[in-house]
């Protein structure tokens, strides 16, 4: 009875709290007015009420506002994916989905979904919450510049950033003469008119070229070190000189916008003087991570919406105060690091793309109805580029550049992105400039911020090294070349101890390279040189134990797939391993089905799935798709504490699988290793190159190679330290799905070299 006393407990419990709140509400029914209790209330049925609830509930504010959030993200993603793909910055694929979900394409060509999607009176809601996005994320572009770098590299950088300003500031008040004489704006002076297309010629997207620069491995390099100082002391002018247009264009003449600028320079001092010197001490006693408690945090948020709502006050955009707050924070690495990623995935992937939407929103591609309008979109192109362009170019150059350098730090201050269509914005909202005019510049924008990549392949090709000598050439080519990449410090050190098994008797004949890239939307220009020591640490103490050279690559990629071929490809390497990648989608029936849709987007892995006939449910290997374009052999671990390969498996299931007698003799040769070759469906006597390979082996290490068909027992398989088989085997055994399986030690799956 003991056993079931709590089951009727708790039945008793609950029918009888059950029965008291049907006696009190039927009690309760018996007090309200007749009219309610009549038969009086009209009801078209229950299906239909429901209905009509559910259309309702579809159409309430906050409904559609987290329906549209949905879609954006998504779209800014998909977008984002794209331009990945053909080497672009994300915030290009951001921008287009902006524009792809605006009246310019889905308004233009699905006007009713586009209504019901995003009704004008939602759009203020976008709006808003678009705004608390780039407070936050200017924050962020405020805490991301280095001042000691500017201090110290002040000088050459201060020359080119100032003549990449100003130089396309006069151009673009020279612009706005002539378009102010043909197509003069509504109710607006040309003091303003001009000082708004100025700047908007000004402007350098400092996060996108520090991703540029990341991506392109060059944050060590002079090149690099110059490009972001210029971008920094770019966007602190600018946006102080944009603070003052704001106050000359809002107070309508210059000598009434003193007074704001005045008040703007009381509230820098107070900023500098007074707040920033109280943050650094708060820096140093609460600096660490672990002591970053959330009283702590809401300083620093109170001091950042404070900036933002005294500058929005003192009228030069809450922006300016955003990015100040960001700019005076403590300058330690590691706090930067820590506060950053409490706010960054929530305003650059929520908040973020709602800007982009919105700003798609405004512009209307279809305004650009007429050739003249196209060709000021042109010119305006053109004196852009010409204006950032070759003044940075110039400036870099007499400042004692080289013309490749000067040709690259060129096309990258000519990046815009996201800052310029931050600009343009503040421009629109204050009615400086038009419709038509917003949309001719949003255009500039996206083309010169997309040509920045394929400018810098142009540099790169017309000033490319000499290639090596002959007999480097040779040298090289007389290594055996193994790279090993890796995403965890364990998965490297493992990958690390089977390279070290492949070539432990010629190292001076081996060449191991140890590769990591990090993601490039999650690592902060100041913080590169920290993670790539991190990345390394553990896998060099190994080294070092080992006695193993080893060379190490740090890179930065949105795309780590195409960087890990490329990579190996380019250095020729012979092997390449590989850890096991994990898929998210494994496990549930939703993650195979988002598995099967991610397929439709992505063509890759669509083309992966046909080329494969596998079925369209089964989870994509991304380790596979990289073995497809890979000219090494590759090898994938299925690491289960592998350490050293004394005794080795080498189960052979196909005819193909001869290749791998390469590695069978390297791992006799190197590690003494015992080799059993078990051919399970009798290959061997179909195949007699492949046996006669086998057969050299056995005769000249008798005692280190067994060849068998019989099945192998528990004991046996507890003693070995790995299985060595071919990737096509391997599928083809997981599919049948084998009883030994689970008996299986630290596995290497082996794809030969494309033919």
């Amino acid at each position: 009875m003991r056993k079931y006393r709590n089951t009727i407990f708790y039945v008793v419990l609950i029918g009888t709290l059950l029965a008291v709140m049907y006696w009190v509400i039927h009690l309760g029914t018996q007090l309200q007015a007749p009219e309610l209790t009549g038969g009086e209330k009209t009801s078209k049925g229950a299906w239909q009420d429901f209905t009509s609830t559910l259309l309702h509930s579809f159409k309430h504010p906050l409904a559609i506002l987290l329906a549209q959030i949905v879609t954006i993200i998504i779209a800014a993603r998909i977008m984002g994916w794209i331009c990945i793909k053909i080497k672009q910055p994300v915030v290009i694929g951001e921008m287009l989905a902006g524009i792809i979900l605006g009246p310019s394409l889905l308004g233009l060509y699905f006007p009713e979904f586009s209504h019901t999607l995003f009704p004008i009176e939602s759009l203020s809601n976008l709006q808003f919450l678009s705004q608390i996005g780039l407070i936050l994320f200017m924050f962020i572009i405020g805490m991301e510049l280095d001042l000691n770098v500017l201090r110290n590299k002040a000088h050459d950088a201060v020359v080119i950033s100032h003549a990449s300003i100003v130089i396309p500031f006069t151009l673009g008040i020279t612009l706005a003469y002539f378009l102010y004489l043909f197509h003069p704006p509504a109710n607006v002076e040309f003091l303003s008119y001009s000082l708004f297309i100025g700047i908007s010629m000004s402007i350098t997207a400092f996060p996108v070229l520090a991703r540029i620069i990341q991506e392109r491995g060059l944050q060590k390099s002079k090149l690099g070190a110059m490009a972001i100082t210029c971008a920094a002391a770019d966007d602190i002018t600018a946006w102080c000189i944009l603070a003052v247009v704001i106050a000359i264009v809002k107070a309508g003449d210059f000598a009434s916008a003193l007074y704001t600028i005045a008040m703007a320079v009381a509230y820098v001092l107070i900023m500098i003087k007074i707040v920033r010197p109280f943050l650094m001490r708060v820096g140093e006693v609460k600096g660490s991570k672990e002591a970053l408690s959330k009283p702590v945090v809401a300083i620093f948020f109170i001091v950042l919406l404070f900036s933002a709502y005294a500058t929005e006050v003192i009228g030069i955009h809450a922006l300016f105060g955003a990015f100040m707050a960001g700019a005076i924070m403590p300058e330690g690495s590691r706090f930067r690091t820590a506060f950053i990623e409490k706010i960054e995935d929530v305003s650059t992937l929520l908040l973020l793309p709602l800007f982009f939407v919105y700003t798609g929103f405004r512009t209307q591609i279809g305004l650009l109805n007429d050739p003249q309008l196209w060709m000021i979109t042109v010119v305006i192109i053109l004196v852009a580029v010409i204006g950032k362009f070759a003044g940075s170019t110039l400036a870099a150059r007499f400042v004692g550049q080289s013309w490749k350098d000067s040709l690259s730090i060129g096309a990258l201050m000519n990046t815009r992105g996201l800052m310029e269509l931050i600009v343009l914005n503040i421009g629109y909202d204050l009615g400086v400039l038009s419709a038509e005019l917003f949309s001719m510049m949003v255009v500039m924008a996206l083309i010169t911020t997309f040509m920045t990549g394929p400018s810098l392949d142009l540099i790169n090709f017309l000033y490319r090294p000499k290639k090596n000598s002959l007999q480097e050439d040779l040298q090289n080519k007389a290594k055996f070349k193994i790279l090993l990449s890796f995403a965890k410090s364990n998965t490297g050190i493992s990958l690390l101890y089977l390279a070290n098994a492949l070539t432990l008797k010629s190292k001076k004949n081996a060449e191991i390279t140890a590769l990591h890239i990090e993601p490039s939307n999650e690592l902060h220009h100041y913080e590169v040189e920290t993670q790539e020591l991190d990345s390394f640490r553990e896998i060099k103490q190994v080294a070092q134990e080992l006695e193993q050279p080893i060379q190490t690559v740090f890179k930065i990629s949105g795309d780590i797939d195409s960087e890990i071929v490329q990579t190996s490809n380019e250095r020729e390497q012979d092997l390449l391993l590989l850890g096991v990648s994990e898929s998210i989608y494994e496990g549930s029936l939703l993650g195979r089905f988002l598995d099967f849709t991610s397929r439709i987007v992505n063509p890759e892995k669509l083309f992966h799935t046909v080329t494969n006939a596998e079925s369209p449910f089964t989870t994509f290997d991304r380790n596979q798709q990289i073995n497809a374009k890979v000219n090494a052999m590759v090898g994938i671990l299925i690491d289960k504490n592998f350490v050293k390969a004394r005794r080795v498996i080498v189960p052979i299931v196909l005819k193909n699988d001869e290749f791998l007698c390469e590695m069978i003799q390297r791992l006799i040769q190197h590690s003494d290793a015992q080799i059993i070759v078990w051919d399970l469906n009798q290959v061997l006597r179909q195949k007699e190159s492949f046996k006669e390979k086998l057969r050299q082996l056995e005769q000249l290490v008798p005692n280190h190679l067994t060849i068998t068909e019989k099945e192998l027992d528990h004991e046996t398989w507890q003693e070995q330290d790995l299985m060595l088989i071919s990737l096509p085997s391997w599928n083809k055994i997981v599919n049948k799905k084998v009883h030994w399986l689970q008996s299986t030690p630290s596995t290497l799956l082996m794809a030969d070299r494309k033919p």
